[in-house]
This record gives structure tokens, sequence and C-alpha cells, in this order.
């Protein structure tokens, strides 16, 4: 591809002197497994999206786990959330044997709708909500948050691809995706805004046992060497990762500010063109734009037109959770998250990434535009 989806490379040279040396000093003193810049890691990462705590995990699927592992979520529960995500959003659910309850999604952002979630609820019968910021943008915790607190429900933030990202509670305050819920989650999967070389994640929370819950989690239960208070996983971050997310995160807001700045872009260049719609910024909604979402009836021929001028684009995601095979069994069918099926029938993703030039986003803006000229 002439523009990629996403560009690790460039990605990787922008980032090349402080990773290299990053590495190298953890190398040369063979701090593979819980060295100091896992430490120190943690400590940033928490301050960054204002937490008092963050645990470095192996992935933003370990972290997930983890979360519903330390709220004691297992078989007879069931879970809130929502149709439109990554399946490993509800896989854990299901490793703990518990039953995901779908839930439908605004349709302008592509966030769980919180009337959609009080719906979910009337049965009573739901152990904790994964709201997922999802593409970047921030779901209305707002509402959320005040719809688990009359049920008396925990709310785990699913943030794997909203670092960084904002919203304005009741009260006027502003707070970042990862120190709302009673715990968060994050994935660091090389793609994301803060990516690592290979499978990384975290969590944050603010309650001091549940972070120390998860901390003996993901090493085996462990209290010291050969002494396990519970049965665990091996589910840690590796200290090479932590030491290379280390060095990312420092520019992380600017890197956040820059992928704004190409979305406002694209959002001009292509604002009129045939049939296209975008995913929407809520008021008081700051979003990241880890995706950068438009809608078109003619989505697959665009996409096959863009290919064929060396343009990466995609699709996130394509097939809703309640119809996928691996979730059969709960008999979903077509037609219950109505929202959900259209937005990912019609949904597509632009390249969007801090290193894209503005050439290279009119390249892609010119290209969209010719498909729409041309039919």
């Amino acid at each position: 591809m002439t523009i990629p989806l996403v560009d690790l490379k460039a990605s990787y040279q922008r980032h090349k002197a402080g990773i290299d040396a990053a590495m190298a000093e953890v190398i040369t003193n063979t701090r593979f497994i819980g060295g100091k810049e896992l430490v120190e890691f943690e400590a940033a990462f928490a301050e960054f999206c204002g937490a008092r705590f963050a645990v470095g995990v192996g992935s933003g699927t370990a972290a997930l786990h983890l979360a519903m592992a330390a709220l004691e979520i297992g078989p007879g529960d069931v879970v809130a959330v929502p149709g439109h995500t990554f399946i490993a959003t509800a896989e854990p659910v299901v490793w703990l044997g518990a039953t995901p309850r779908f839930v439908d999604i605004e349709p302008e952002t592509g966030c769980m709708d919180p009337a959609a979630l009080k719906a979910a609820l009337a049965p009573g019968d739901v152990k904790a909500i994964i709201p997922v910021h999802i593409h970047g943008q921030p779901v209305d915790l707002s509402a959320i948050g005040a719809i688990a607190e009359e049920a008396g429900i925990p709310i785990i933030e699913d943030a794997a691809q909203a670092h960084g990202s904002s919203f304005t509670l009741a009260d006027g305050s502003t707070v970042r995706a990862g120190a709302f819920g009673a715990i968060s989650c994050f994935s660091f999967y090389p793609g994301k805004n803060l990516g690592a070389f290979g499978d990384a994640g975290a969590i944050t929370t603010n309650d001091p046992e549940l972070a120390e819950k998860v901390r003996k989690l993901r090493d085996h239960g462990r209290i010291s060497k050969y002494a396990h208070d519970i049965i665990g996983y091996a589910h840690r971050l590796d200290t090479l990762q932590a030491a290379i997310l280390g060095v990312k995160l420092k520019t992380l807001d600017a890197d956040n500010d820059r992928r704004r700045e190409i979305a406002a872009g694209y959002r001009a260049g292509l604002e009129g063109v045939g049939d296209l719609t975008f995913v929407e910024e809520a008021p008081g909604r700051r979003g990241v734009y880890h995706h950068f979402v438009l809608h078109t009836a003619d989505r697959d021929a665009l996409l096959a037109h863009l290919k064929t001028a060396g343009i990466g684009a995609g699709i996130h995601f394509p097939l809703p959770l309640h119809l996928q095979p691996a979730f059969a069994y709960l008999g979903g069918k077509t037609g219950d998250l109505p929202n959900t099926e259209k937005f990912e029938s019609t949904c597509a993703s632009l390249p969007i990434y801090p290193e894209l030039t503005d050439a290279q986003r009119d390249e892609v803006i010119a290209a969209v535009r010719s498909y729409f000229d041309g039919n």
C-alpha cells in the first residue's frame, strides 16, 4: 500500500532513539520480568489517566480477564457488553463461566446506548457492565454511571482504543478514560494509540484492594517467590514492553492531538461527498480517533476503489458480536440490535496515525472523492 491503514514502521522510526536505548538498558541488565521499567511505566500511566493505580498485564484481553476475576464474576453471572466491539471484550466473560448480554449502541458514536443498557438490566441479573470507548470515542459514562449506581452494578471500562480520551460528567468535572469505573482495561497492541512491540495491556483503578488483587492474579497469585495466596494466571507485562511503552507515553498527548487534526481534515475534505456520514464526537466527550470511521451504503465498492488506489482502509467491525458463530449458543438473531447491525454494515475506517502527513491525508481524501465523482 502507498498509504497503509496503520504505519508501524513510521512510528518506530520517530521513537527509534529512545526505544533502542530503553531496550538496550533492559537487555544489558537482564531485568526481563518485573524490572524497574515496569514499575516506572505503571506509575506514569496511572498519572496519565488520572487514576491512583495502574497494573501492567500481558494484553488488553488479559486486563479484561483479570478485571472480571478480581470482581469475582463467575458461573451464573450476566455481564452487559455492547454488540459493537472486538470479541475480546466478551471472551473473558465466557472464560469465567458467565454469560454476555449484548447491548445496542448509539448510531452516531458507535458506543453503548444508555437507554438500551437500562432495558438490558431490567431482568435484574446483570453482575457488571463493560462499556467500550470504541474507535477512541468515549462512552456516555455520565448517563451509564448513573444507571450503574442506581442498580448497584460495577463498571469495567474497556478503554483498549481510547488512551487519553476524556469526558465531562454531570458535575462539570472532566475525567480521562481509565479513571471512572471500578476498574478499567487498556490494550497496548502495536497498532493502538499507545502501542507496544507485541501483546501488552494494563488495568487502572482507584481502589487499592482491587489493584492489589490484580497484581496477585497476574502473577500466579504470588505473595512471595514460592507462596501463592490465591489461584492466579500468567498475565504479566514484560519489562521490555513496559520500557517501550514508557518512551512512547511521553508523546501520547501530542500524538492524540495530531490524530484529531487529521480527523478534522478528513471531515472538512469529505463533507457533503456522496452519502458519507461520520462517527460523531458527542458534546462533552473528547475522542482520540484510534480509528477514523465513516459510513456509506457503497462501503465494499469504496474499499475496493481505495485498494486499487494504493490506500489501506478497513472495517472495524464487520460482524456484530450477537451474530458471531462463537456466540450462536446464545440464540442471537438479526434484528436484535438494529443500530449495531446497521452501523457494521456501512462502516469503514480510513488511515489515521500521528505520522500521516497532510499530503497523505489529502491523497486519501482525493481518492474517496474520486470514487463518488465517478458514481
